[in-house]
């Protein structure tokens, strides 16, 4: 193949993968925007393009933009939230934010029904507000009710399978299902749910005073402000704690508090978070972690595991 044919070849191609995401999104009512970058839709701040971003209007729209992206055969990834890190070259296929799902029902019983794009803040304060308790695990957890089934988030007081009791996912094909707790396995920081989008969440909580679960919230929240860098973005811990051991720890023994590639920084505050200072490549955290567990193997023989979740392009 001459060097003309393979161009002309490739803009055929270029030029068809342009139809099919067309066609995926044709008819929605909420925003799609092509070629777009999801800087602005993690916690770090970081990664390239999405081929095309889309933000439904609602659960209709959800199941429409599935069922047309499978008719494409095209790949959906949903953003938003921590413990992600978007490659430079971005997300190929359709992007999907959540950001106007974000209705809260009360239902009998303390149970809480919030959509997946609904931020935690917002619910904790829904909750704090009604005193139903059970949510104060969450605190300082900036990350959707989505996000945070997904990976089952969660701090030292507590996880989202404590609070979890029932999913509303849209499956690949666009039927929409729920899934009780005792249908789903959660493990540490992941939760095995049926393919397919959350869309939304049953909540358990209980009736409890409001004042003292403001308090537990406002101590929680102290708490973290002092010790985490709440301030600069980040994707929250990068590491998952060895066994009997703090990940924080180890790298802060092997000396790599403050270290930096670019804008990427190990926290000097709370060493299993890496904070970008500005301008951050994903290409400098990767470099960054590559040099943090090399370090740390070395002086300490302990190999760390990514708790961060690495999606896109390099």
């Amino acid at each position: 193949m001459t060097h003309r044919s393979s161009r002309h070849a490739a803009k055929g191609r270029r030029t068809s993968i342009q139809r099919r995401l067309q066609a995926a999104v044709a008819g929605l009512r909420g925003a799609v925007h092509f070629n777009a970058s999801l800087k602005e839709y993690t916690s770090f701040h970081i990664g390239g393009p999405a081929d095309v971003l889309v933000e439904p209007a609602d659960v209709e729209d959800v199941v429409r933009l599935a069922v047309q992206a499978q008719r494409q055969k095209l790949p959906i990834f949903v953003v938003g939230g921590t413990n992600l890190l978007i490659r430079d070259k971005g997300i190929r296929g359709v992007v999907v934010s959540l950001a106007k799902l974000r209705a809260i029902k009360e239902e009998p019983g303390s149970i809480l029904y919030a959509e997946g794009g609904v931020g935690m803040p917002t619910l904790i304060g829904h909750a704090i507000r009604r005193s139903l308790a059970g949510l104060e695990w969450a605190a300082g957890i900036p990350g959707t009710v989505a996000g945070c089934v997904v990976m089952n988030a969660g701090t030292r007081l507590g996880e989202m399978k404590d609070s979890v009791k029932a999913v509303r996912i849209v499956t690949p094909m666009g039927a929409l299902i729920d899934c009780s707790a005792q249908e789903i396995e959660f493990t540490y920081r992941r939760a095995m749910l049926p393919a397919g989008i959350v869309v939304g969440a049953w909540l358990q909580l209980k009736p409890g005073v409001r004042s003292d679960i403001e308090k537990i919230v406002k101590d929680y929240l102290r708490y973290r402000r002092d010790t985490q860098p709440l301030m600069l973005p980040s994707a929250g811990c990068v590491f998952k704690n060895p066994l009997n051991d703090s990940a924080g720890r180890v790298v802060e023994a092997a000396g790599l508090k403050g270290a930096h590639v670019g804008d990427a920084q190990v926290s000097d505050k709370h060493a299993n978070f890496i904070v970008n200072q500005g301008h951050a490549s994903a290409k400098d955290v990767l470099a960054l972690i590559k040099k943090v567990r090399a370090q740390v193997a070395r002086k300490t023989g302990v190999k760390l595991e990514l708790e961060l979740k690495l999606v896109g392009q390099a």
